[in-house]
């Protein structure tokens, strides 16, 4: 037995077969091109989008053989396409999660008073992050897109509807996808037609929303799909942190992960009931049948993209793995702090015009300790969001599970136990957000049972705090000082 995982991200389409005891037996990527249109712009070409990924997946599937006996997908979530429902065509870029051009409609939103509704209804707060105010982007700034949403051509998907409308020709989208838009109830579990209005969003463009787990569509047969893929089916659909969350088997209550991939992705697990927090987003974990699971939520925007940023613009290192080489030179940063808020600030800051800074150099500092320092600075940011959970939830949290691909630097993982001052779980398989689309696709297709994952994740190493206290706490009491200089930017500076 075996599972394709499709794990579309924000710097590469991958595909993944694992077998069923959950080991990957074939994995391929293909990287996909960015776009930097103006200063807090990002932007992916949907595409290359597409068929990267369906590259991957049909070089996995030529590869492995063998039957595959379902298939899951997993996606960078709040990225928007926009596409003509006769012609399939999209009517301009996907806008990246990332991307900070919304900006302005939602100081509107928040001068006109509908920051408690959405807050309480969405479980969000207004931010440029989050999908909606980009539909509204597209339909007020893209030539004939409000046409077209008026015939009821125009399609709006996140990334994990594109692919499905693609691969299936059914607008599906599932409830954690949904529930990082900003229009969909939480609790309700239905789209908000008090917000769509509010945006001039039209419900006939948005995709009918499924549970995570259930029957999506089969691969249909098409010129530009491998015929390898077609005939299979499409078993699960879920948003890359929450996928990650459910291979990292956060089952219990009180379960916390961080992937450390493009961004930093904090969740909790909080129950089957909607816990609000001041500084942190509540959103779907997932949904099978009729129970439906909520995370607390605290993201950073830029993570592992400041090693990329060390490699394809300052040109100081050549790969992504010579920044933990560079770093391990050295025993600190030498007093230098890198704050990556490079499209603003996430959690616990929420500050959509804050900008990256490197402060603290000295004409000693060198290359290594930049490297250090930007490995520091991403740990740093992950420490606001755990810290930021134990004061909202009143809890201690005392081991936080980790993966994606940064989280492989020792470096990094002893620095972020020493400031958290608790145990860093990395498991084996560091794929999480893949394997908890396959775990799902495996539960649908009758592969595992619920109890049978509860068993499944392996531990490879756990870091345990070695840094005395007083340092750390010296060290993260530096680190809000650095934070609050990054603010200081004049909107009229940013052209947003």
């Amino acid at each position: 037995m075996a599972i394709l995982a499709l794990d579309q991200g924000t710097t590469s389409s991958r595909a993944l077969i694992f077998d069923d005891r959950a080991r990957i037996v074939c994995q391929h990527s293909k990287s996909i091109k960015q776009y930097y249109p103006a200063p807090g712009f990002v932007e992916h070409d949907p595409i290359e989008i597409l068929d990267s990924e369906l590259w991957c997946a049909g070089e996995c599937v030529h590869e492995f053989k063998d039957k595959i006996d379902a298939v899951g997908i997993t996606n960078q979530r709040e990225t928007v396409v926009a596409w003509d429902r006769e012609t399939g065509s999209p009517v301009y870029r996907a806008i990246v999660w990332q991307c900070r051009r919304s900006a302005n409609i939602c100081e509107e939103l928040i001068s006109s008073g509908h920051g408690e509704y959405i807050h309480s209804h969405m479980g969000l707060g207004i931010d440029a992050y989050f999908s909606a105010t980009k539909m509204k982007w597209i339909l007020d700034n893209v030539p004939k897109a409000r046409e077209l949403a008026n015939k009821g051509r125009l399609l709006f998907g996140t990334v994990d509807c594109w692919l499905i409308w693609n691969l299936t020709g059914n607008h599906y989208t599932d409830v954690t996808n949904a529930s990082r838009t900003m229009l969909f109830d939480i609790e309700k579990l239905e789209w908000d037609e008090n917000i769509c209005k509010l945006l001039s969003i039209p419900l006939s463009s948005l995709p009918k929303v499924m549970d995570n787990c259930c029957d999506y569509g089969t691969i249909r047969k098409a010129d530009n799909i491998p015929e390898c893929l077609t005939g299979l089916k499409i078993c699960a659909s879920i948003g890359d942190q929450q996928g990650a969350m459910f291979g990292q088997q956060c089952f219990a209550e009180g379960d916390v992960k961080n992937t450390y991939g493009t961004g930093c992705f904090t969740l909790m697990n909080i129950g089957e009931k909607i816990k609000l927090a001041d500084k942190l987003v509540c959103t779907v974990a997932w949904k099978i049948g009729s129970r439906a699971v909520y995370a607390a939520e605290g993201s950073v925007f830029n993570a592992g993209s400041s090693i990329q940023w060390l490699r394809d613009e300052l040109k100081i290192i050549n790969t992504a793995k010579e920044c933990d080489i560079y770093a391990g030179k050295v025993p600190d940063s030498g007093g230098v702090l890198f704050v990556s808020a490079f499209t603003g600030l996430g959690a616990p800051y929420w500050d959509m015009y804050a900008r990256g800074m490197l402060l603290g150099l000295t004409r000693g500092t060198g290359r290594e300790h930049i490297c250090r320092a930007v490995l520091d600075g991403i740990a740093f940011q992950v420490a606001d969001l755990v810290k930021t959970m134990e004061k909202e939830f009143s809890c201690e949290i005392l081991r936080l599970k980790v993966d994606g691909g940064a989280c492989v630097s020792d470096i990094m993982m002893q620095f972020e136990s020493d400031i958290l001052r608790c145990e860093v779980d990395r498991p084996r398989c560091v794929e999480s957000t893949a394997l908890g689309a396959a775990f799902l696709a495996g539960l649908y297709a009758g592969i595992w049972t619920f109890d049978e994952l509860k068993n499944m994740r392996e531990s490879e190493k756990v870091f345990v705090p070695s840094m005395p206290k007083d340092k750390a706490d010296a060290l993260y009491e530096r680190w809000k000082n650095a934070i609050k200089t990054v603010s200081y930017f004049p909107k009229c500076e940013l052209n947003i």
